[in-house]
């Protein structure tokens, strides 16, 4: 099951994915307004293993210790983006990590570029790419640790061989296919 939810000012994508056979599940990207993230997850009888942040950008993390404070859920985040928090995580997220939640297996997949600890989250069937590709665009790399060569190099090599059927899900914006992507988006053609 999959809840996507537009929060805050800058209507970033928070995701909430569970597991339907053992109800648990995880936040992505709490930018904003957790009591609604709290309604979300209690309507759909989740329990939330960890809160998953792809970047430390505050419109991605701007709920996650409120969120953490109400669901008693540790906050995972790459080491090289956990200064974008205001509080200690609770794990790190690492390149070829697998969580597991419920019967399926989450991979983490590092792609610096928007943010140096960047990193998309690879579910069966999907791809929560954060603000490292959009559908039609990529991230902005003119923040600080922002590197425009490494985000579209992340993403050739890293993200377009999952192939093309499968869905991302992006930081801010509708969803698309790596298949669309791959073919209309201008930054790879």
């Amino acid at each position: 099951m999959l809840k996507m939810m537009a929060v805050g000012p800058y209507q970033a994508n928070c995701y909430i994915l569970g597991c339907k056979k053992t109800m648990e599940g995880v936040v992505i990207d709490p930018g904003d307004e957790a009591f609604r993230i709290v309604r979300e997850i209690s309507h759909a009888g989740l329990n939330i293993k960890y809160i998953l942040i792809t970047h430390g950008h505050p419109d991605h993390t701007g709920a996650a210790k409120e969120l953490k404070g109400i669901i008693k859920a540790p906050v995972w985040i790459h080491r090289l983006d956990s200064r974008g928090l205001d509080f200690q995580p609770d794990g790190t997220l690492f390149d070829g990590q697998e969580i597991e939640v419920g019967t399926y297996t989450i991979r983490v997949i590092h792609t610096p570029g928007h943010s140096p600890g960047g990193v998309c989250l690879y579910a069966p069937g999907a791809v929560f790419t954060g603000d490292t590709l959009f559908a039609g665009s990529v991230g902005r790399t003119d923040f600080q640790g922002g590197d425009h060569q490494k985000l579209v190099k992340g993403v050739m090599e890293k993200i377009f061989p999952l192939g093309d059927e499968l869905r991302i899900y992006p930081g801010h914006g509708p969803s698309s296919t790596i298949g669309q992507e791959r073919m209309n988006n201008p930054f790879f053609s």
